[in-house]
């Protein structure tokens, strides 16, 4: 365990703490001492924050006993943070999970530390792709949690995803600490604790014990392909500018089949009918760029030219641009814009989170005003 956060610690700047988010359990617990005893040895500074959701009675005293714990510990600066989650969007796990890292963040900033360092586990990570398989995720949310990840500037950490949950309470017993135990863990009406509680004890014994380190292998594979799919998007995103190419916009029965390269008048077939059965352009593009130089907006031709998975990609990215939320932006939205270019039979715009209309006009999506 002290390996691995001397490992998360190893490329970070020297100047700043770094900040351990510790609720009191287990996993925690057993994070910030070993951070406490790496940082003292890499003479540098650790601190320690919990966040009290006030979701339970007594969490006010949990938080201050946590917080009192840290330093004698030796943890410097510590900081015990109340947050509100009622009125935030989404369900209750979701409000709290806001709340909290929003809390982490801002804690960060104020000590002017070099990093958060969470607790999570490889066992957490296999409930991770667990449930996002259950709601039929893509790459990016069966990649589970990532080991580090950046929020509003301030680098998060997940040291222990090759430590299992056994082993953080086998560290809490050797060292005297009693960990606080989360009811909400053992609470049957959050997913999360029915995959604790029985989904993966059941694949455990039906598959062994390495169904969990297979679940947390799956994740960083797929992280690791999710990672060079992005940035083949946000390459193709960013290439210069090309010139406008006009593609037909009518739907394909009413399309003239005369009148130049892009009608079919050589080919006898209309410019979709390229369309691969997984919606890629099977010819040249046409265009330079996927930004259109004249009038804005995305060229089809371009857009058809890419693999499915990078259009995809592209498609959430440029979505985001637009104005449309993240959290919002689904993959229906996105299976809808890519009809614009794949599925075109003359529909109208996209509705998109966030009041966002998006058209396709003149060969290419556009924005509606």
């Amino acid at each position: 365990m002290r390996v691995a956060v001397r490992r998360a610690l190893a490329g970070l700047p020297a100047a700043g703490p770094v900040l351990v988010a510790c609720s009191g359990g287990a996993d925690s617990l057993a994070l910030a001492t070993a951070t406490a005893f790496v940082a003292s040895r890499l003479g540098r500074q650790a601190g320690l924050v919990t966040v009290d959701h006030g979701l339970q009675a007594g969490s006010a005293e949990r938080a201050a006993t946590v917080a009192d714990w840290a330093g004698r510990a030796g943890l410097d600066p510590v900081e015990a943070v109340p947050v509100t989650v009622a009125g935030r969007p989404g369900g209750p796990e979701a409000a709290a999970r806001q709340a909290r890292y929003q809390a982490l963040a801002d804690a960060a900033r104020r000590h002017r530390a070099t990093a958060v360092l969470l607790g999570h586990t490889r066992d957490d990570q296999a409930e991770t792709v667990l449930l996002a398989l259950a709601r039929g995720a893509g790459p990016r949310g069966l990649s589970g949690m990532p080991a580090r990840r950046d929020l509003a500037g301030v680098p998060l950490l997940r040291p222990l995803l090759d430590v299992t949950r056994a082993q953080t309470r086998d560290a809490c017993a050797a060292l005297g600490l009693t960990p606080w135990e989360d009811p909400h863990n053992t609470d049957p009406s959050y997913a999360r604790a029915r995959v604790r509680a029985d989904v993966l004890p059941a694949l455990v014994a039906a598959l062994g014990e390495g169904v969990l380190d297979n679940l947390a292998r799956t994740a960083r594979l797929l992280a690791a392909d999710t990672a060079a799919l992005d940035a083949l998007a946000a390459a193709a995103l960013t290439a210069p500018h090309g010139p406008h190419s006009s593609l037909p916009d009518a739907p394909r029965s009413d399309v003239p089949r005369s009148g130049g390269l892009l009608d079919g008048s050589r080919t006898g077939k209309h410019p979709s009918d390229e369309l691969s059965p997984d919606g890629c352009w099977s010819g040249r593009p046409l265009c330079d760029g996927l930004r259109v130089r004249d009038g804005g907006g995305l060229s089809v031709v371009a857009l058809a030219g890419l693999p499915g998975a990078v259009r995809s990609r592209v498609l959430h990215a440029w979505a985001r641009e637009l104005g449309a939320p993240p959290g919002a932006l689904s993959h229906r939205h996105v299976d809808a814009l890519d009809a614009l270019v794949t599925a075109w039979r003359g529909q109208g715009a996209t509705a998109l989170p966030g009041g966002v209309r998006v058209c396709r006009r003149g060969g290419r999506l556009l924005p509606v005003d």
